[in-house]
């Protein structure tokens, strides 16, 4: 029956004429799929995801990479005020507004970047921000080309996940979160050790166009994490992406994924939200 429905569908609508009827499928598709849907945490899925989280982890230790201004280390304080979050923000001018947001909500906020390795490295942000934007990122074609606007850089300083967990003695980290506009897979390659540990039960991180600029696969992730199993974020919950198929993985635009290690204890309890 497939076979005939896409016959027949190729036959009417494959044709020049209705290009751009399925040019505007293809776009509404996306968003059913879990992708491009920025516009609110309930839309993209990770409300759903921070509330399921909370209700089924006791005393979660979270990692927050590219915290920004704190608002998803907040979210997750408010559902778990017993949450120990590690909130890392290394551009110098969003560090002091999450600061603010830290002692506030009570969480420790880190003026670092995360990569595959310490030391320090440029960060670029728009030439024309006073305040630091949610696009700042350690790749400057992000701002000059993704963005299409002028880069100004600072210095930062740089750990690595390994180090981090080392130096504070975490044993268990229930979540890693990394929104590092096309640096997300550097910030796991420096985490190795800890993954192959079983330090690291879940994490959630972006894969969208600025991994275009970085030059990252999906296929990437899956050779980074052998060991965990994947899922997109719709906003009711978790659709599963494995095996890999690189006409469903392969899509350089916004979306949450999320990758459960195997032998995760809550994680049946979870996806089964």
């Amino acid at each position: 029956m497939r076979d005939f429905l896409r016959h027949v569908y190729r036959r009417c609508l494959g044709r020049t004429a209705t290009y751009q009827l399925n040019r505007w499928l293809y776009s509404l598709s996306l968003r059913g799929l879990g992708i491009l849907n920025f516009e609110s945490d309930q839309l993209s899925g990770e409300a759903w995801f921070l509330k399921r989280l909370a209700s089924v982890t006791p005393h979660l230790v979270a990692i927050d990479v590219g915290a920004n201004v704190g608002s998803y280390a907040n979210q997750l304080k408010a559902l778990a005020a017993d949450a120990a979050i590690f909130a890392f923000e290394p551009h110098p001018q969003t560090f002091e507004q999450l600061q603010v947001q830290a002692v506030a909500h009570n969480y420790t906020a880190i003026n670092q970047a995360c990569s595959d390795a310490p030391g320090q490295l440029k960060l670029y942000d728009y030439a024309s921000s006073t305040t630091g934007s949610q696009h700042a990122s350690l790749h400057k074609k992000v701002i000059e080309q993704m963005h299409g606007r002028a880069a100004q850089a600072w210095d930062v300083a740089v750990t690595t996940i390994d180090a981090f967990c080392d130096e504070r003695r975490l044993q268990t980290v229930h979540l890693l979160k990394i929104d590092t506009e096309g640096h997300e897979l550097s910030v796991l390659r420096g985490a190795q050790h800890s993954l192959a540990r079983g330090v690291i039960g879940i994490i959630h991180f972006e894969f969208n166009e600025m991994n275009v600029v970085s030059r990252v696969f999906f296929r990437d992730f899956y050779e980074c994490l052998p060991n965990y199993q994947f899922y997109r974020m719709l906003p009711d919950g978790l659709v599963p992406l494995g095996p890999y198929n690189p006409v469903l993985c392969e899509i350089f635009a916004y979306q949450n994924v999320v990758a459960v290690r195997d032998d995760y204890p809550g994680r049946q309890a979870l996806i089964d939200g």
